[in-house]
């Protein structure tokens, strides 16, 4: 009977410690590759590259839209660009002009 009693004492015993080392493993190992772990670090830093890029065009589009709305600017038209409007909108071109289609950037 003691052989029994000091065995299970034992694994008692060492439920405690083999509990923190579990709960420390799960936490060193998503502290490593987890999704916000060391591991993922070049993943983040690659994205953040990707992202700063298009956040550039991005930058440069609305730069170029907002010099087209400045030239519309109701009290002062620029005449250049009210023609290209007007003449694609509309469709109307001279009979001694030549309509060249370009594909459009996109």
């Amino acid at each position: 009977m003691s052989e029994r009693t000091g065995a299970f004492d034992l694994l008692r015993g060492a439920m405690v410690p083999t509990l923190c080392i579990l709960v420390a493993g799960y936490f060193a190992y998503h502290a490593f590759a987890g999704r916000t772990g060391v591991f993922a670090l070049g993943d983040y830093k690659a994205e953040q590259v990707e992202m700063a890029a298009k956040a550039e065009a991005v930058a440069e589009r609305k730069a170029h839209l907002e010099r087209r709305v400045a030239l519309l600017d109701p009290r002062r038209v620029d005449p250049d660009l009210a023609d290209e409007l007007v003449r694609g909108n509309l469709g109307v071109v001279r009979p001694d002009e030549v309509v060249v289609k370009l594909p459009k950037a996109g």
